[in-house]
């Protein structure tokens, strides 16, 4: 796993069910992973989503993992706007490297629309390049 071969640790993850895995979950701190409905889960008031992705659980958990769809759209506009989703390097650190200028992209626009005030021009890669 990636977590032990490097020295960095996690304070918390928030993922799908599809990572609910022992090895991810005793990395972390505080792990908001639901557990899937075929996985045996020991103690009782974990997150659980169904079918219909109604969560059920401590409303802490419920509270967190509701802020995942505004990650998944920060991900989804970086792989649209910012190419993440056909980068050209390979390797975990290149590609992290790579993941990062992104991120940095988007927030330097976001930053530069806002301080001349265009918010409407705080989504587009291309305002700035002139």
């Amino acid at each position: 796993m990636i977590l032990e071969q490097s020295s960095t640790s996690l304070k918390s993850v928030i993922a799908d069910s599809q990572y609910s895995g022992g090895k991810l979950r005793g990395a972390v701190d505080e792990a908001i992973i639901p557990y899937r409905s075929n996985q045996k889960r020991d103690v009782k008031g974990l997150l659980r989503v169904d079918k219909k992705f109604r969560t059920y659980g401590s409303e802490d958990q419920k509270r967190e993992y509701h802020k995942r769809p505004h990650i998944e759209a920060v991900y989804s506009f970086l792989k649209t706007q910012w190419s993440l989703a056909v980068n050209k390097v390979r390797g975990l650190a290149n590609v992290t490297l790579y993941a990062l200028f992104g991120i940095l992209c988007l927030v330097l626009n976001r930053e530069a629309a806002q301080n001349i005030g265009r918010y409407d021009k705080a989504v587009s890669p291309t305002f700035f390049n002139t």
